[in-house]
């Protein structure tokens, strides 16, 4: 009798030792539904870190010509191309550039909408006001808007239409 007790067991063991391919298909469903609940929720977040970025870079460059137009004690001019996504601080002589101070880039799929295509900062600290309007090519992502007052204050707010 023991004999037939050893002979069964091995065929158990092997019955149980593994996974069916039901309850692998069941896994892989359960996992592509868990998917594609959480794939709009982190498009949105990475839209919204690109304006995020993308208004920070503006804001510094926004500061940067601020304060280089203090420190030269001359105008200086900031503009955004928007085909090659470059914001460009120029110095800007009778309506022609006579030298670029800095460039700086920004994400492709964002996008900057202003009020005025340039903006100068004078060295008694005044500037042209000028409002910006940073949004994404996601259009879920929330826009951001940097003001530029006649006083050259640069303020940053989650706000804005794109």
């Amino acid at each position: 009798m023991n004999a037939s007790v050893n002979n069964r067991q091995p065929n158990r063991l092997m019955a149980n030792s593994g996974f069916t391919l039901i309850e692998l298909m069941v896994t892989i469903a359960v996992l592509a539904i868990i998917v594609s609940i959480a794939a709009p929720s982190i498009s949105t977040q990475l839209a919204n870190q690109r304006v995020k970025s993308t208004a920070s870079t503006l804001t510094n460059a926004l500061k940067e010509t601020k304060a280089e137009s203090a420190i030269r004690r001359q105008p200086l001019t900031i503009s955004i191309d928007s085909t090659n996504k470059i914001i460009n601080v120029q110095r800007v002589v009778a309506g022609q550039v006579e030298s670029t101070i800095a460039t700086y880039k920004y994400s492709i799929e964002s996008k900057v909408n202003s009020s005025q295509s340039s903006n100068e900062f004078k060295p008694n600290k005044a500037a042209d006001a000028v409002t910006y309007t940073i949004c994404d090519s996601n259009n879920t992502a929330s826009p951001i808007t940097i003001k530029v007052s006649a006083t050259a204050i640069i303020s940053n707010r989650s706000e804005g239409v794109c």
